[in-house]
Order: C-alpha cells, then sequence, then structure tokens
C-alpha cells in the first residue's frame, strides 16, 4: 500500500478557489501551480501529493483509485456518477446554480421539448422526473446560442450572474440543483488509509468551519 496520500484537484476556478482553502487548512503545494507544467505536485506534507487534472476526469481518478481523494464540483458528480465514491465534505466554494433556461417570454411544449445541454444524465434524468418527454442534444459550450439559432426550446447549464443569459435575451427557469465544491474519497482508500485520511479531512473541515463567517461577512 502507498504511503503516499494522492488529493486530486479540478482545473480552472474550482483550482483558483481550493487553493485559499487548502492554505487555510496549513496544506501548500512546493511550487507555483499556474507556472508550471507540471500535473503531479509534492506538498508541504511529505505524505500528499496533489495532482491538477481535468474535472471531468476527477471522479474517475478517484473511483478507480489512482487517487485517493479529490475535489469535485457536485455538477460533475452528478453528471458522471459517485459510485465508488465517499462524499464527506461540502467545501463551500465555486457556488453555483444548474439550472433550466430560456428565451425571455417563451414558453416550451409541456409535454416535449429538445434541451441543449454538456449535462446530459442530469437532463434526461430530470425531465422523466417532471414527465416531460426530452430529446436532449449534446453540446460542450455556447448554449446560450442553442435557443437564438432554434436548435433547441431550452437548455440545461450552470448559472453564476445570470449575466450571459441576460446579454442573449434568455433568463433562468427552473432550479435542478444548487452546486459547489465536494471533497470525495474513495471507498477503499477510506478503509485501508483511515488514520491518515481522517485528520487530512478534519483538517479541510477546520479550514470550511473558519471561513464561513468571512464568506458570510463578504456577502453582507
Amino acid at each position: 500500500m502507498s504511503k503516499q496520500l494522492i488529493l486530486a484537484l479540478s482545473k480552472g476556478r474550482i483550482l483558483d478557489e481550493t487553493l485559499p482553502l487548502l492554505a487555510d487548512a496549513g496544506i501548500a503545494p512546493a511550487e507555483n501551480l499556474s507556472k508550471s507544467r507540471k500535473l503531479l505536485f509534492d506538498t508541504n506534507l511529505p505524505d500528499v501529493k496533489l495532482v491538477v487534472i481535468r474535472a471531468t476526469d476527477v471522479p474517475t481518478y478517484v473511483q478507480l483509485g489512482a487517487a485517493d481523494l479529490g475535489v469535485a464540483g457536485k455538477d460533475v458528480l452528478l453528471e458522471h456518477g459517485a459510485e465508488g465514491l465517499y462524499e464527506p465534505l461540502d467545501l463551500e466554494i465555486a457556488k453555483c446554480k444548474l439550472m433550466t433556461a430560456g428565451i425571455d417570454g417563451a414558453r416550451p411544449a409541456r409535454a416535449r421539448r429538445r434541451v441543449a445541454t454538456k449535462f446530459v444524465n442530469v437532463a434526461r434524468r430530470y425531465y422523466a422526473e417532471q414527465g416531460i418527454q426530452a430529446e436532449v442534444i449534446k453540446l460542450y459550450g455556447a448554449m446560450e446560442l442553442a435557443p437564438l439559432m432554434n436548435l433547441a426550446d431550452e437548455i440545461v447549464d450552470i448559472v453564476d450572474t445570470g449575466n450571459t443569459l441576460r446579454a442573449n435575451g434568455m433568463s433562468p427557469r427552473e432550479l435542478i440543483a444548487p452546486i459547489s465544491t465536494r471533497l470525495v474519497v474513495n471507498k477503499a482508500a477510506m478503509t485501508m488509509k483511515h488514520s491518515r485520511l481522517k485528520p487530512l479531512i478534519a483538517r479541510l473541515a477546520e479550514a470550511v468551519e473558519r471561513r464561513r463567517p468571512r464568506a458570510a461577512s463578504a456577502a453582507g
């Protein structure tokens, strides 16, 4: 059994918000992640390494045991599944909403509609639960263009400020799920490396707790 603990981090916005949280938990990469082409990094903790990968790959690395634990958005976990994972901690960063959205004033058919999204599995489950027959069209970006070009009746996408929707004459409709970033842990690692994972998870939980008053103050 490896003596190292591997923590998989998601690239992009989540990484920018994860690094200060890790610092609050006393975990720091040994070098500047943004200035290095490396993907695997040592930290100030001799038994902890960081791997920086695409957000959609984090669950796979953790599920299959290449990483012991990871940081992933709830949207990714909902879309790709969380089998083989524990989700012990909401890190309370990169918060947003997964929603349906459409052109202002347009009313899609109740029984059947075309939906553009990269969250194909989430969309199929959601519309099935609503009793709506949905033709789901997978796109990888610029979701707002699909209704404007008559490719879809509405979209399922992440909504943060809503500025992009408004700029394109669209607005959010139904909330599918609130989204934040979660800590996930490989189930086998949780058993076999429990004595080392537990203190690391506790460090992160304490950091989340300490940051809450700051977050509330900033929001106010």
